[in-house]
């Protein structure tokens, strides 16, 4: 029979962290530093979890992957335990009754009324040396932000893809990926650069989580409206940080206009070759560092003309990324400042308009 149904004896921690995805470390510390612990323990020392405790673990779980302070929710997770064992007339306490605005993570309260899902602003930033979201340093960042991150270093998958996929569905891709996405990548960046490798583990699942929802958010996207050259998207040689051009991917193909993703560390043979096969009407070219920045090669492939003699055309070269600053673009290029920019500059070349309106409320302005 599954342990988890034995309500005699209740549950081991290490079963119960296993079924949630957390380390049992974790769940001792919620129960060391905010009272998140088994209402009975057997012998009065060994912690057996019961479905009620089992039930406020898994609140404390979600809200926390949603964003809101530890502490805060365990406070809640608390009042599910309590609701659980006074019976199902209990209702389950709201995200208003607890004092805090609801996310796009949050179900909708007992009563059936919907929670609040305009995007919060950013909250104030912590006092000097305080970090957020599970040690990693945030600053002022969205509270989905903080709760990617919190999930992150819990290595806990679904919590990251249910958060990823509830903003994309709720604020678009554009506000996901500047607001939510890229400010956690960046704090888990820094914290592997001054961890001595440390969380290398973290960086690597995230960005698989990050990469799978814009994949998924680009095969979404409608078809293009009609035949047009494509946009080629490739790192420079030797460049690896493919997500940010994935993110645009995602844009474009949320637009209906033509992509082909080629991803890291394209050769420059390989592109110079793609290139001249399909004739595109953009190029954009990823760096993040200026030490891979291949500025000839950008203006290689800005000079490369295709098409009938006397209607030959060439395409327009977008320098994306951190690595291409320093230098003025060359004839041919435009060096867009962020993704925003970078879907306004093609959408112009394909007579779309500039900027579309952000789903539910105009969120990411």
């Amino acid at each position: 029979m599954d342990d988890m149904d034995d309500t005699e004896h209740g549950t081991t921690t290490g079963t119960v962290a296993r079924r949630l995805g957390v380390s049992p470390t974790t769940v001792r510390s919620w129960d060391r530093r905010y009272g998140i612990g088994p209402a009975v323990r057997a012998d009065g020392r060994h912690r057996r979890w019961s479905p009620a405790d089992v039930a406020m673990l898994e609140e404390m779980c979600r809200l926390t992957a949603s964003g809101v302070p530890p502490a805060e929710a365990a406070r809640a997770a608390r009042q599910v335990r309590a609701a659980r064992e006074a019976g199902p007339s209990e209702a389950r306490p709201s995200a208003v009754r607890e004092g805090r605005r609801a996310t796009a993570v949050d179900a909708p309260a007992a009563d059936g009324t919907e929670p609040v899902t305009s995007l919060p602003e950013p909250p104030a930033a912590p006092a000097a040396g305080r970090t957020a979201g599970g040690g990693l340093p945030l600053g002022a960042v969205r509270q989905e932000s903080r709760g990617l991150a919190r999930a992150a270093v819990r290595l806990d998958g679904p919590a990251m893809e249910e958060l990823l996929r509830a903003a994309l569905a709720e604020y678009g891709l554009v506000a996901t990926w500047e607001e939510i996405m890229a400010p956690t990548l960046h704090a888990v960046g820094r914290k592997w650069e001054s961890s001595g490798d440390r969380y290398v583990e973290v960086e690597h699942l995230l960005s698989w989580h990050i990469s799978t929802a814009l994949r998924r958010a680009a095969v979404t996207g409608p078809a293009p409206a009609s035949p047009a050259p494509p946009v080629v998207l490739a790192c420079v040689p030797s460049e690896q940080h493919t997500l940010p051009l994935e993110a645009l991917t995602a844009g474009l193909a949320e637009r209906g206009l033509p992509t082909r993703m080629f991803g890291a560390a394209v050769p420059a043979e390989a592109l110079d070759a793609a290139v001249r096969r399909m004739g595109p009407r953009a190029v954009v070219l990823w760096s993040q560092a200026r030490s891979t920045a291949n500025h000839a090669l950008a203006r290689h492939v800005a000079g490369t003309a295709f098409g009938v003699p006397g209607a030959r055309t060439a395409p327009l070269v977008l320098l994306a990324g951190p690595g291409w600053l320093g230098r003025a673009p060359a004839p041919g290029t435009a060096r867009p400042t962020g993704l925003r920019e970078a879907l306004g500059v093609v959408s112009r070349l394909y007579g779309e308009p500039e900027e579309r309106e952000e789903r539910a409320g105009g969120a990411g302005t």
